[in-house]
């Protein structure tokens, strides 16, 4: 509170009660409360975009992890001679696409959203996929060829790819869960 000045009234600077009709600050008043109310609205709708942004960049991660097993235990199957090579590798081709596609999806998605931190984390891993990607030889039928999987180790090599994606995945699994209930909260 105010102390009183020498004629008995409050001191109107002190900033305790909005000014009235009769005061010069009415319309600054005004206009610095619209500005807060606005602020206050876009605060809230960036913390819903970026709810809404981690809810689906985890259920993105989610899909990447499973991938990530399955190719474990394709190449784990493959080692063991459970499966076919031709088999084996036809189903993995087919799930490369994807996995460039959800991968780098998220990563252009956290750039032009200006995540800074998440989009440097995606960039190496999503840069290795598509190198890798665009670097398939014109003779092989995909990415894992049966008649290349079982030369110069490159099946040891698969599998310590895969694990190492699984191990990335998990760690952005929960950066990003840690992001979403960080942006819920922060209302």
């Amino acid at each position: 509170m105010s102390s009183p000045t020498h004629c008995g009234t409050q001191d109107e600077s002190a900033g305790e009660h909005p000014p009235t009709a009769g005061s010069t600050n009415l319309w600054d008043w005004r206009t610095a409360e619209r500005e807060l109310r606005f602020t206050s609205v876009k605060l809230k709708a960036r913390n819903m975009a970026d709810t809404l942004i981690f809810i689906f960049s985890l259920l993105d991660c989610c899909f990447l992890i499973f991938l990530a097993v399955y190719f474990v235990i394709a190449f784990s199957d493959l080692e063991c001679d459970f499966l076919n090579v031709t088999a084996c590798c036809s189903r993995l081709n087919k799930w490369v696409l994807p996995e460039l596609v959800a991968h780098t999806g998220v990563t252009v998605f956290m750039l032009i959203t200006m995540h800074w931190l998440v989009f440097l984390l995606n960039v190496p891993l999503a840069a290795w996929n598509l190198c890798k990607y665009f670097s398939i030889p014109s003779g092989n039928v995909g990415l894992y060829d049966p008649t290349e999987i079982h030369n110069r180790g490159k099946l040891k090599f698969c599998m310590k790819e895969a694990m190492a994606k699984l191990g990335y995945h998990l760690l952005l699994f929960f950066i990003y869960l840690y992001s979403m209930i960080f942006a819920m909260v922060s209302d």
